[in-house]
């Protein structure tokens, strides 16, 4: 089987898997009235085409086994903190935002607008590990770059992990309710999660460009940061955030994404 073969072989594999994800996680929101299970599933559909194009890549297996243990960890930490963080709760209301917007939550929008929508992104965010799996091995200086992305993927699951962390503690402390957090991680970026995610992605393209083609596929880390950023992620969320008593002044001090020390809380200074 050609290079290119069997990459058409893992694509058409990844599609089928995530449309099998999207249905599931349909019914399931379907069943129990809300539709933010989509991101329970988000990190998984990850899992499963790192795991497709590991298994049936012909390529360097060092790289595609690197790729499937960095994915998997980092996808079933993010899907065990939002099946944590959507527990017992409502709907997102992004999503019931954009579902007004686009007329409704009739069967049909939700499937398009949502989940649709959510598989094909994890499709194309994941052709990095797609065409990887099909390349040979990483040489010269590309090993500098793979090891440079693997550093990058740490720097990008700690912020991640460690801001998530600390935003539970907070919310879980009675005394911190109606306030802000701006402390650890939060004092440095107002979104160290969805940093932390564009971080990851950046890595894992890294990783793929260690070896020519791999490098082709960066218009994917540059379209999860751009949903992270502007579309879905930060953007919505400070929409929001933005009425809360004291975010004014938070945002003021704090950088919306790339970390930097905070400015002072005294005006005067």
């Amino acid at each position: 089987m050609s290079t290119w073969s069997e990459f058409f072989l893992i694509t058409a594999t990844a599609l089928v898997l995530l449309a099998v994800i999207q249905a599931i996680t349909f019914a399931v929101g379907h069943r129990i009235g809300r539709y933010n299970v989509v991101d329970v599933s988000w990190g998984l559909g990850f899992v499963a085409v790192a795991a497709a194009a590991a298994v049936l890549g012909s390529g360097d297996a060092s790289r595609r086994f690197l790729l499937l243990a960095l994915v998997t960890v980092w996808g079933l930490r993010l899907t065990w903190h939002m099946y944590r963080k959507s527990l017992g709760k409502g709907e997102d209301p992004r999503y019931t935002e954009m579902l007004e917007r686009a007329g409704g939550n009739a069967v049909g929008t939700v499937v398009r607008k949502i989940f649709v929508t959510q598989g094909a992104a994890q499709w194309f965010v994941s052709l990095p590990i797609q065409v990887s799996a099909v390349l040979g091995p990483t040489r010269g200086v590309g090993t500098v770059v793979l090891w440079v992305g693997v550093a990058a993927w740490v720097i990008g699951l700690s912020f991640e992990a460690i801001g998530d962390l600390q935003l539970r503690r907070f919310k879980s402390d009675p005394a911190n309710r109606g306030r802000v957090m701006d402390r650890g991680l939060w004092a440095w970026t107002r979104h160290p999660n969805y940093f932390g995610d564009a971080t990851v992605w950046w890595g894992v393209w890294l990783i793929a460009a260690s070896v020519w083609p791999g490098v082709v596929t960066v218009a994917s880390p540059a379209i999860m940061t751009y949903f992270l950023v502007y579309a879905t992620g930060a953007r919505l969320l400070e929409q929001s955030m933005s009425e809360r008593p004291g975010y004014p002044e938070y945002q003021q001090r704090t950088s919306y994404f790339v970390p930097r020390p905070p400015r002072s809380r005294d005006p005067g200074r």
